[in-house]
């Protein structure tokens, strides 16, 4: 819009200059023309003094009729011109349209139109990949469900079969089958609240209810929430938390991103290690630093952590590897509230760094 309005306003310019410049010629002919037929002596037979002494005595209708003239030939001229545009105009929108991969080319007047569409074509190209990609992702994440969703059911309809079919079982066996029938119908549950997930993910906006809350508690209470799940590993926790950090926060949505991250830190840490959780506050933000200590993730791998539905080769065993969902909702609970979040990982260990602004 604002480089149409700029070359609207040149033509304009230009064809204002044009025909001020023809008005101009057009008055300068009958002084042309007097200063003509006054320069010499002229003879009824000489070259050209028949159509100078017509037009000398019908001056008004020749400078009508040539400023008519240059008026029409002006205005055809800039309205060719401005159709030029808008031809290049539509084919460069068509080319957007059809043949998205090529580069388009403009003329000269047009350069700024040019770098822009050009800029769109590029941003557009690159979120058709983008969504291309993730509907990829999505579509194996769901087979990946699919086949896992299979395993627990086919245990379940086992085991409950043989508690049918063989009634004489000693209650110690058939105690040993109801608890690996639980554990997997637990199982079954958790990849059901997944598919729900993704469903939640693609159809929700998030919206914030926040109230101020004691993040510094908050967050020691949560640890300690963890630490059954943390004891099959031997994980323990380092706590550094500032006290009394106060903060503006939507309570269940950041709790659901501490719950995501700190999953994430106890899945992929090494038996027998502590997680370190650091919350700091300076130069009026609160950060927050989760680390872990396990496999160094490569530089590659990092960048796409929070992509939706990307999930490493080593995260697709069932015990793990959850929607690929957890961190990209982490971001943007977190980008919502004014925060960032971004992860870093060297020499055997990985941290998430969550920052927050203090208002």
């Amino acid at each position: 819009m604002k480089h149409s309005l700029i070359l609207s306003r040149k033509l304009i310019k230009q064809y204002i200059l044009a025909a001020l410049l023809a008005v101009g010629i057009t008055l300068l002919v009958p002084f042309a023309l007097k200063f003509l037929l006054g320069s010499r002596a002229w003879y009824y037979d000489d070259f050209g003094y028949p159509f100078l002494a017509w037009a000398n005595q019908h001056l008004t209708i020749l400078v009508v009729v040539t400023a008519l003239i240059c008026w029409l030939a002006l205005t055809f001229y800039f309205i060719a011109k401005a159709t030029r545009y808008l031809d290049q105009a539509f084919s460069a929108t068509k080319q957007l349209i059809t043949t998205p991969e090529k580069t388009i080319y403009l003329s000269k007047d047009l350069a700024e139109f040019e770098v822009e569409i050009n800029q769109i074509r590029e941003d557009s190209l690159f979120h058709q990949r983008a969504a291309s990609e993730a509907e990829q992702r999505k579509n194996e994440l769901i087979v990946y469900l699919a086949h896992d969703l299979r395993t627990p059911l086919t245990s379940i309809i086992g085991y409950l079969t043989l508690l049918i079919e063989q009634p004489e079982l000693d209650m110690a066996t058939r105690s040993k089958y109801t608890q690996i029938t639980l554990e997997k119908a637990q199982r079954l549950e958790s990849l059901i609240n997944e598919f729900f997930e993704i469903t939640r993910f693609n159809l929700t906006t998030i919206t914030l209810e926040k109230r101020l809350v004691d993040l510094s508690l908050m967050i020691e209470q949560l640890s300690y929430e963890f630490l059954p799940v943390m004891a099959p590993k031997e994980l323990t926790w380092q706590l550094e938390l500032a006290s009394n950090i106060q903060l503006e926060v939507d309570v269940e949505k950041f709790e659901r991103v501490l719950d995501n991250l700190i999953k994430n830190a106890i899945n992929y840490a090494d038996p027998k290690t502590a997680l370190s959780l650091e919350l700091k506050e300076e130069h009026q933000q609160v950060q927050l630093t989760l680390t872990n200590h396990g496999a160094t993730i490569p530089q590659n791998r990092l960048e796409r952590i929070f992509e939706p539905f990307y999930r490493s080769d080593s995260a697709r065993n069932s015990q793990t590897g959850g929607t690929g969902l957890g961190l990209p909702i982490a971001k943007e609970i977190i980008e919502h509230h004014g925060g960032t979040l971004h992860a870093e990982s060297q020499n055997g260990t990985f941290q998430m760094i969550l920052t927050l602004p203090k208002t």
